[in-house]
C-alpha cells in the first residue's frame, strides 16, 4: 500500500452546467501521510463537505487527479464507487447515524457484513471495538438507550471496525457538549493511532486542533496557508 493515504492534484468540482455553474472546489493540491491524524478546518461554504465527499467517494472529482492509497479516484465510473468506499473509507458523522432498530454490536457488524464477513466474525470484530471504546456493557443496547457521547463512540467503533486504511470524520464533536466532544476526539485520536488509521477530521471545533498532527486549512474552494485563514 502507498506511503502515501492521499495525494490530489488540481482537483475540482463543479455542480451545475452553464450560467448555473458553482465550482465548490478550484484546484485542491494535498497530500497526506499513510497514519496521520490531520484536521481539515474552514468556514461554511469554503468546500470541505465537498472535499470530503470526493475522498469518502461518494462524489467524483470535475477534474484534476486524485489517488487514494494509489488507487485512482478520478475518471472512475460511479459504479466503482461503493466498492472503493467499502474497501477504504470508514465514516463518523456530525449525527452518529446508527439504526434506531439495531444493537450497539448489530450497527457496528452490518457494514463489516457488506464487506463480506460472516455474522459470527462481524459480531465478534463489533465486540472488540466497542470494548475499545469503553462500551463493553452496551452490546445489546439499542441507541436510544444510550446517551449522545456514547452513542458517538458506537459511531467512532463502527468507522474503525475492519480497520479500514482511512477514516473520515465530518464535525463529529458538534453535536456534543465541550466535555463529551473532548473525551470522544481523544479517544478517536488514541484507537486510530494505536491501529494505524489514516485519519481526517472537518471541524470548527478549535477545542481539538492540538490533538492533530497537522490542520490543513480551506477557504473558497482552494487550500491556503494558515496565516491566510479567516
Amino acid at each position: 500500500m502507498s506511503d502515501l493515504a492521499i495525494e490530489l492534484k488540481g482537483l475540482t468540482k463543479t455542480y451545475g452546467e452553464g450560467a448555473l455553474a458553482f465550482q465548490a472546489l478550484k484546484g485542491i493540491d494535498l497530500t497526506v501521510k499513510a497514519g496521520e491524524f490531520m484536521m481539515l478546518i474552514g468556514p461554511s461554504g469554503s468546500g470541505k463537505t465537498t472535499l470530503l465527499s470526493i475522498l469518502g467517494c461518494v462524489l467524483s472529482p470535475t477534474s484534476g487527479e486524485g489517488y487514494l492509497f494509489g488507487e485512482k479516484l478520478h475518471g472512475r465510473k460511479e459504479a466503482d464507487l461503493p466498492g472503493l468506499r467499502l474497501s477504504y473509507i470508514g465514516f463518523i458523522f456530525q449525527g452518529h447515524n446508527l439504526m434506531p432498530a439495531l444493537t450497539c454490536e448489530e450497527n457496528v457488524a452490518f457494514p463489516l457484513q457488506l464487506r463480506g464477513y460472516s455474522h459470527k466474525a462481524a459480531i465478534a470484530e463489533a465486540r472488540e471495538v466497542l470494548d475499545a471504546v469503553g462500551l463493553k456493557d452496551k452490546f445489546k443496547k439499542l441507541p436510544d438507550d444510550l446517551s449522545g457521547g456514547q452513542r458517538q463512540r458506537v459511531a467512532v467503533a463502527r468507522a474503525v471496525a475492519g480497520k479500514p486504511p482511512l477514516i473520515l470524520a465530518d464535525e463529529p464533536t458538534a453535536a456534543l457538549d465541550a466535555e463529551t466532544g473532548m473525551q470522544v476526539s481523544m479517544l478517536l485520536k488514541k484507537l486510530t493511532t494505536e491501529r494505524g488509521h489514516t485519519v481526517m477530521v472537518v471541524t470548527h471545533d478549535n477545542r481539538i486542533f492540538h490533538l492533530a498532527d497537522r490542520s490543513v486549512f480551506i477557504e473558497d474552494g482552494l487550500i491556503v496557508p494558515p496565516s491566510a485563514a479567516h
